[in-house]
């Protein structure tokens, strides 16, 4: 198995759990009394739903099945699974914390990517979604800074 493709099964499986765990964020907070929060994190799950489309598809072009689903056991290393106890509860700024151990999780495995040996093409790709999720954990660290 290539880096490449090594890389995106861990990335794509990273931005499934980012997808999922920021909908049910921005579920948790639509209702409540932050909903601007909600807005956000809606995004930032069609963003990282965009970004494994992305990844799936340049493996697809390569010749690599890297659409592979995560596990309970790798969500759990994730750090996404913390959002499952956050929003059985009421507190938006629990959910925001959680939504940001994730987007910690996510910024590591982009560093762990491009420590590997990327083709140019495929390194292009994570370095510009690298950029982008640090962007948006920053977002997310400036709204639990405001809380």
């Amino acid at each position: 198995m290539s880096d490449d493709e090594k890389a995106a099964k861990e990335l794509v499986e990273t931005l499934r759990d980012g997808e999922n765990g920021f909908r049910a964020a921005a579920d948790k907070l639509r209702d409540g009394d932050r909903p601007e929060w909600a807005t956000l994190l809606q995004r930032l799950s069609e963003q990282r739903a965009d970004f494994a489309r992305e990844i799936v598809a340049l493996g697809h072009a390569y010749g690599d099945d890297v659409d592979e689903s995560g596990t309970a056991a790798a969500a759990l290393h994730r750090g996404w699974i913390a959002l499952k106890d956050a929003v059985t509860g009421d507190d938006a700024g629990a959910v925001l914390g959680a939504a940001l151990t994730g987007e910690d999780h996510a910024v590591s495995e982009y560093e762990k990517a491009l420590e590997k040996d990327l083709s140019a093409g495929f390194r292009e790709v994570v370095s510009r979604q690298h950029q982008a999720v640090v962007a948006a954990r920053d977002e997310v660290k400036a709204l639990q800074a405001a809380d």
